[in-house]
């Protein structure tokens, strides 16, 4: 995890010039590890992978939370309040059997 992630954080020390790049370089930039992560959450809510490595799309709770971690994050402008809210609601519907 570390051999993927540092690079992408030694950059700034690295170039000590990336704060002159255009501005639209470096919103780019920024938005890079959210789309990644959101990339990667959308795999694991969305597929679902047999013992014969066929897969596919699974409607579940997970879309549900995932509807709720959206509303929460544009409203509350909290990633944190949001991805616990999700995993709340997983969590529930997994303990009382309705995932």
């Amino acid at each position: 995890m570390a051999a993927v992630t540092y690079p992408a954080r030694a950059v700034p020390l690295l170039a000590p010039g990336i704060e002159r790049l255009p501005p639209r370089v470096l919103l780019y930039l920024r938005l890079v590890g959210p789309a990644v992560l959101a990339a990667l959450a959308a795999v694991n809510t969305v597929l679902i992978v047999d013992a014969a490595r066929h897969a596919s799309i699974h409607v579940g709770i997970e879309w549900l939370a995932v509807a709720v971690a959206l509303v929460l994050a544009a409203r509350v402008r909290n990633l944190f309040v949001a991805l616990a809210a999700a995993v709340a609601i997983t969590a529930l519907a997994r303990a009382t059997g309705l995932a």
